[in-house]
């Protein structure tokens, strides 16, 4: 296969008519059909013409989608990135490569959800004094003590593998505010069940008790943009 020095392959930046090239462990790839490297930019962040191994490797997207196009080179120069993960987990992952991505979407979404349930359902309760909504918040609250902290753990497996654990603003903020979610719902739903009328009638700890409930909306909110974030930057004009 070709060999292509780090000058030539500067060449093939998309502009002026050029290839698009990018570079990824020594492997060199033509993706200049690629819709999201028109002009030889990537999400307004990523030039082409150049090696991206590092940049690639703490993407969201991973460098899976590179073999939809044409390999057309080899890097002549430049350090060839080593693999530092466990053998086992490189095996694991080789064999099942779902797993190093997929967990953390797969279950971020429940506690999310019982979280936005949990507030709603009190303003409900609230709103109508039907005892069923509050004893459906109140499930709702239970059920994020047991997804909070699966959704933190999938996380943080996720940042080792696709970050190699590297500081991400987004990753740390994500980080601090899963955990002080995890105090809210915790405090609010010990507390709901030491005093099962605290909203009734809605005053002095009831008003205190529900601001902690509300609070998780935000919260979850909050947490949610950050992830989606890195998912799919915002684009800045």
């Amino acid at each position: 296969m070709k060999q292509i020095d780090m000058k030539e392959l500067l060449r093939y930046n998309g502009k002026d008519s050029n290839p698009v090239y990018v570079a990824y462990r020594g492997r060199i790839f033509d993706v200049t059909q690629s819709p999201v490297w028109k002009g030889g930019v990537h999400m307004g962040r990523h030039d082409a013409g150049a090696d991206l191994t590092d940049e690639i490797e703490v993407a969201p997207h991973g460098p899976d989608f590179l073999e939809r196009y044409p390999e057309v080179g080899m890097l002549k120069e430049g350090p060839v990135a080593k693999e530092d993960k466990p053998a086992i987990l490189s095996g694991l992952l080789t064999r099942y490569p779902m797993l190093k991505r997929h967990p953390h979407p797969m279950t971020v979404h429940f506690p999310i959800v019982f979280m936005f349930s949990a507030t709603v359902f009190t303003l409900i309760y609230l709103a109508t004094r039907i005892a069923a909504f509050e004893t459906t918040a109140l499930n709702c609250l239970g059920a994020g003590l047991v997804f909070i902290p699966v959704a933190i753990v999938t996380g943080y497996f996720t940042w080792y593998l696709n970050y190699m654990a590297r500081p991400v603003r987004a990753v740390t903020m994500k980080k601090w505010l899963s955990l002080v979610l995890l105090c809210v719902d915790l405090v609010v739903f010990v507390w709901r069940m030491a005093v099962p009328d605290i909203l009734h009638p809605l005053r002095g700890e009831g008003f205190c008790y529900l601001i902690l409930v509300l609070s998780l909306l935000p919260l979850v909110v909050i947490i949610g943009s950050y992830g989606a974030n890195l998912t799919f930057p915002v684009k800045k004009e």
